[in-house]
């Protein structure tokens, strides 16, 4: 009988620890701002199912705070895209909060949506609407036979739609947000292949009519405006830097540096600037498209990508300006010429020849007033 009954206790004590081991595994975190901010709360549990416990087969991606899993919710059919935050990110509990405060109030037909969140020790994770097409750099890189590459006219209209959105998340929502990483991999394409802009992990939001504050130097190598090495603010001619390298990227179907065939590094930009000289834009279009594409729309993308991806702030356009050259409201002023590359430009300014540039490099500050 002693022994049955050690055996007994045994058993529930086992089953007990069973039960406390699979609530933990399940246990979620809850904090003030999450009743302030609030968009949807889904249950752990519901995820792990959705995505078969995040099986290495559902996986879509990894970015720079964590991998993407596809999944499909049981109840309703709806493929999601969770974003699963790195547990090794130093910033991590900090991103997350910015993307869900954030992106919980944005609404954007060229924004990635956000269906909901969970949040618990350990784990955090945002749950997006699926983009069934991908990120836009697998469509400009990657050469798969069953993704053929895009013609222009849906590179255009992923162009304006990108441009549509950052006037929204720069002029147009209750407060400024600089989203900070502008590039083609965060560009996610839907159904009918529209650009909708993604992760906001890096995003700053600002009162309007404010300065915005100094913060640590993010984004990617060659989207990076010059101007942060010197004040480290973020700023949405920042995000029009970065947006102009992309405009160029997508037009040209080149990286922001790239290897000549001699093995050089060669900055993108600076690139193009050449073609701009030797009046040779047309030169500088995606061989891929092999010719089938509006000359005047290209050539009118990539000198409004040398303009915004200009060194000097003031030199730039705002998203407003930009989103009336895409769509020919108001003529492109005319490039200023100059001798020296952007990158060069870049660094003498960040080197304080500030006054030299400015006088050697005549500009007008209202060049983009209209």
């Amino acid at each position: 009988l002693p022994i049955t009954s050690a055996a007994v206790v045994l058993a529930l004590g086992t089953v007990v620890v069973l039960l406390l081991r699979r609530r933990r595994r399940y246990t979620e975190l809850r904090e003030d701002w999450e009743v302030e901010f609030g968009p949807h709360r889904f249950p752990f549990k519901d995820l792990h199912h959705a995505t078969q416990g995040f099986n290495s087969k559902n996986l879509l991606g990894v970015g720079g705070f964590g991998r993407v899993y596809r999944g499909v919710l049981p109840d309703c059919n709806m493929e999601i895209a969770v974003k699963r935050v790195s547990h090794d990110s130093r910033q991590g509990v900090k991103e997350f909060i910015a993307e869900v405060v954030s992106l919980g109030r944005l609404q954007h037909c060229n924004l990635v949506r956000l269906l909901g969140y969970c949040r618990r020790k350990g784990e955090l994770l945002l749950v997006y609407e699926h983009m069934p097409n991908g990120s836009l750099d697998k469509h400009l890189y990657g050469h798969q036979d069953d993704k053929p590459t895009l013609n222009w006219a849906q590179r255009f209209q992923i162009i304006k739609g990108i441009a549509s959105g950052l006037l929204y998340l720069h002029e147009e929502w209750e407060r400024v947000v600089v989203h900070r990483d502008i590039k083609a991999s965060n560009v996610l394409l839907d159904d009918k292949m529209n650009g909708r802009l993604g992760d906001f992990g890096l995003a700053r939001l600002y009162d309007h009519g404010t300065d915005p504050q100094s913060t640590h130097v993010v984004g990617t190598i060659g989207y990076i405006a010059p101007e942060l090495g010197r004040t480290s603010k973020a700023s949405p001619l920042t995000d029009v830097f970065a947006f102009g390298t992309f405009l160029l990227e997508v037009t040209c179907g080149r990286r922001p540096i790239f290897q000549d065939p001699r093995g050089n590094q060669v900055m993108l930009v600076d690139w193009v600037l050449e073609h701009w000289r030797r009046e040779s834009l047309a030169d500088a279009v995606d061989t891929k498209l092999r010719g089938d594409y509006n000359i005047d729309e290209a050539c009118l993308v990539l000198q409004l990508g040398l303009s915004c991806s200009h060194p000097f702030v003031n030199a730039r356009p705002n998203m407003r300006q930009v989103m009336q050259y895409l769509s020919n409201e108001v003529p492109l002023p005319q490039l200023m010429s100059t001798k020296m590359s952007f990158h060069t430009l870049a660094m003498m300014q960040n080197e304080g020849f500030d006054s030299y540039i400015q006088s050697s490099y005549s500009f007008s500050k209202t060049v983009w007033t209209n």
